[in-house]
């Protein structure tokens, strides 16, 4: 933690940059989701948008942790604690997706309606 005048003083340089760049990906996710010339891949939504806006919301989330909520300063364990949650993530949606590109057409699960 900051001590010092200096260290205070450095301490809300950063928090400002942060939040600064924090504003900055808000006002770049609007754009890209209202201006049509920034529309990326197919004309609508699509993946690539989607992969975009996921790309900025993640990078804003882990500016906010490290930075705001001091995971910079931690010890390994709480590191090991985030990667596991990100771990787990990302095998869920890796699971969802299989699910989506291989369904179950079995009598037991689907009724055919």
């Amino acid at each position: 933690m900051a001590d010092t005048p200096e260290a205070i003083k450095k301490s809300v340089r950063t928090y400002l940059f942060v939040g600064g760049i924090l504003f900055l990906g808000t006002i770049i996710t609007v754009l890209v989701a209202t201006v049509p010339m920034l529309d990326v891949g197919q004309h609508g939504f699509d993946k690539w948008d989607c992969i975009l806006g996921l790309t900025i919301a993640t990078t804003k989330a882990f500016l906010v942790a490290f930075i705001f909520m001091h995971l910079n300063h931690e010890k390994k364990a709480v590191y090991w604690l985030f990667g596991s949650g990100v771990c787990m993530v990302c095998s869920l949606a890796g699971l969802t997706a299989l699910a989506l590109g291989d369904p179950i057409f079995d009598n037991f699960f689907y009724s055919g309606h």
